[in-house]
């Protein structure tokens, strides 16, 4: 059969180097990956289409799918996962403590409907009692433009500063950025102290592992030949498993940490069984939370619901499979 000549956009992570460097093909694909930055893949897709199988902002495709915009469907891979409470900064004179704080405040994010946001307002909402009409959000260029949701009082950034800046000069009083501050250390701290404590926490109470990104396909592609959404799930699988191998290297770490594997086994016994989990199934919290969210934010159109995001065809018993023939 000859292969088909497919473009995928996703970034450089150890858990998708495989598919980087040939290690991992998926099958029946002669793939050209671009590793290019999750911004500039989003923005090139969102716009215009430009690649077949591309990483995407989980909660853009949610609203996207809401909206009735079936351009896209996903495959249950999560390249990017993260806990957002280190993603809160404030100035390091700042008297914001708690999150309680926040309540009257102007907050700074780089664009209102990305999954970061979504997930930093969701957590504020139910753990601590800030809801998003408590705070003034000021925001940077958006990858895709929206109406602000009833009742939010959203601000754009002028267009001679950054959001940083902004935070520095105490124009902003707290900051939600995925990226560290420049001035972190000296002039920014995050506002939980010991974020990780918080985090470990968090998950221990809700199981909840935040999902970033996801993978889609182009719809048409999947329509004609649904195998594919088969093939890059195995594919991506197959990366990561080696990428989770190599950490327990220890004739020559590849991870520039001494204590790299102590910090592996202390987090596989958290999420035991399985830390980085690519399945519908095996992330529920966190994806049924998402779509709570985003419906309570007003930014989707409806609630969705989890199973109307995915392929059908990565089902549990393709899972279980692949689990048992040591492949997935």
């Amino acid at each position: 059969m000859r292969k088909l000549q497919l473009t995928l956009a996703c970034g450089r992570y150890d858990r998708t180097q495989p598919l980087i460097d040939g290690r991992v093909r998926p099958e029946g694909v002669d793939l050209t990956f671009l590793p290019l930055r999750p911004g500039e893949t989003f923005w090139r897709m969102l716009n215009h289409g430009e690649f077949d199988v591309s990483e995407m902002s989980l909660s853009s495709y949610t609203i996207l799918r809401s909206e009735g915009d079936t351009r896209f469907i996903a495959i249950p891979v999560f390249p990017s996962r993260i806990f957002r409470h280190s993603a809160l900064y404030v100035r390091t004179d700042s008297p914001i403590e708690i999150p309680e704080d926040l309540k009257g405040k102007r907050v700074g994010v780089g664009d209102y409907q990305m999954t970061a946001a979504v997930w930093v307002r969701g957590l504020l909402t139910h753990e601590y009692g800030v809801k998003p009409e408590d705070v003034v959000w000021v925001t940077g260029k958006p990858i895709r433009s929206i109406k602000p949701p009833d009742g939010i009082r959203v601000e754009s950034i002028p267009a001679d500063t950054t959001l940083e800046a902004m935070l520095e000069l105490g124009e902003i009083d707290a900051l939600v950025s995925v990226m560290i501050p420049s001035g972190f250390g000296k002039t920014v701290r995050r506002l939980f102290r010991d974020s990780r404590k918080v985090e470990v926490e968090y998950y221990g109470k809700t199981r909840i592992f935040p999902i970033m990104h996801t993978l889609v396909l182009k719809t048409s592609l999947y329509q004609e030949k649904p195998w594919l959404a088969v093939s890059f799930y195995h594919a991506f699988c197959r990366a990561r498993d080696i990428a989770e191998q190599a950490m327990y290297g220890t004739n020559a770490l590849t991870v520039s940490l001494p204590w790299v594997i102590d910090e592996v086994e202390a987090t596989r016994r958290l999420f035991a069984p399985r830390i980085w989990d690519y399945s519908v199934e095996g992330s529920l919290p966190t994806l049924n939370a998402l779509m709570t969210y985003l419906d309570e934010q007003k930014l989707s159109h409806r609630k969705m619901k989890v199973d109307e995001l995915f392929v059908p065809n990565i089902s549990p018993g393709l899972i279980d499979y692949l689990r048992a023939t040591g492949e997935g």
